[in-house]
């Protein structure tokens, strides 16, 4: 044979450059992330909601001591990473259920409540100002023609699935949107009849978060990640960067696929959307379920330090600003820029792992400045070390 037909190959074997379970790499098409699927209800629980949304505010640090007999860690402290997502109480509009079919679930009828506010209602447009404003008017205007109660009776008898929906309050949050942000969120525990009574009786209601989630608990986190544009293999990928003598460019992919079949494989790694991808990440641990600033000015003071301080650092969190009202200490990262709505749902599959089990007590929440090196932990033991300064 000639020994100029063979091809050339490369000398040794790699894994791929990046996961192809993530496929389209596209701009997500919704910015509030989905709960594509929520925990099984069980007759034996008591009726509950299942997910809650908040805002993320940044990250912190905390120092606590490890409970993990028989590891290396036990009882030795730990400085961990953690992130405060704020979560003003959620109101409790609607009511859907929803019957199972071959085909999946389909919605049998919806229950709204009487009195629905303008941030809720502000969802329903693009442009509020120029709007006519007429959305659930007529329905506010007729509602003592409105059968709620045959409504209810109807999915107490049909229906399997029962969500309510809830929107959150944008004037509790220092964000400059007005528009409410709005899910649906389900009703697990206890009979159908009992599900629909527990959802009914919040209509119009606040359902704060301390009633959906408690201390060291496990969840999933649910958002879109920070966006990055327009990026090039090598970031997006993380593919090689080719030698330093490369005719024209070297952060490319040398060879994308053989002469046939003749089209580029969808499995190659090429430029484009990086970022702006909705992800789920599940089994993060709540370490804090923090109170707002008028019912507890001290939140994040601990019993080994007990300095007179809130959750919001020296200078505020950056890009973000003060958190005022309930909050989520969540341990870890999670993903999104700040101000972003992140969808918090109980855990789907339980995790059984010692550190999920173990029972976590906070020592000590940094409060230093995050805009900069952050020596002190409040204002008043930055005047107290600097002492009366002249001005100048």
């Amino acid at each position: 044979p000639n020994p100029h037909s063979f091809m050339s190959h490369r000398k040794f074997n790699a894994p791929r450059h990046g996961s192809l379970g993530f496929l389209p790499r596209k701009r997500c098409r919704h910015h509030r992330g989905r709960v594509r699927a929520f925990p099984v209800s069980k007759p034996d629980d008591k009726p509950h909601f299942t997910a809650f949304m908040g805002y993320k505010a940044g990250s912190t640090h905390i120092l606590r001591e490890v409970k993990r007999q028989g590891s290396k860690m036990h009882d030795k402290e730990a400085v961990e990473a953690v992130t405060i997502i704020e979560t003003p109480p959620l109101i409790v509009v609607g009511l859907v259920g929803y019957v199972e079919t071959p085909r999946g679930l389909r919605a049998l009828t919806t229950v709204w409540a009487h009195h629905l506010s303008d941030e809720f209602r502000r969802r329903y447009y693009k442009n509020w100002y120029r709007s006519k404003k007429k959305a659930f008017q007529a329905h506010k205007d007729k509602y003592e023609d409105y059968n709620a109660d045959e409504r209810l009776g109807r999915i107490k008898k049909y229906c399997s699935v029962i969500r309510v929906i809830a929107h959150t309050q944008m004037e509790k949050v220092n964000l400059r949107q007005k528009k409410a942000h709005i899910m649906e969120i389900q009703v697990n525990g206890g009979s159908v009849a009992e599900r629909v009574d527990f959802g009914y009786g919040f209509f119009e209601k606040q359902v704060p978060v301390e009633g959906v989630f408690s201390n060291n608990e496990m969840v999933d986190v649910i958002g879109v990640t920070k966006g990055h544009g327009m990026t090039g293999v090598v970031t997006r990928w993380g593919v090689t960067r080719l030698p330093r003598k490369t005719h024209r460019g070297l952060r490319k992919v040398a060879c994308i696929g053989a002469w046939h079949p003749a089209r580029v494989s969808f499995s190659v790694a090429r430029a484009g959307q990086n970022g702006y991808h909705h992800r789920t990440e599940t089994n993060k641990k709540i370490y804090k379920v923090g109170k707002a600033i008028a019912n507890d000015p001290n939140n994040a003071s601990t019993e080994a330090d007990p300095t007179q301080k809130s959750i919001t650092p020296m200078g505020g969190f950056p890009h973000y600003g003060i958190v005022r009202e309930d909050f989520l200490m969540i341990k870890g990262s999670v993903m999104g820029t700040k101000k972003r709505v992140i969808t918090i749902r109980k855990s789907l599959h339980t995790s059984s792992k010692r550190s999920a089990l173990e029972e976590i007590e906070l020592k000590f929440i940094d409060t230093s400045s995050k805009f900069g090196h952050g020596r002190f932990q409040t204002s008043k033991e930055k005047e107290e070390f600097y002492g009366p300064v002249g001005r100048r």
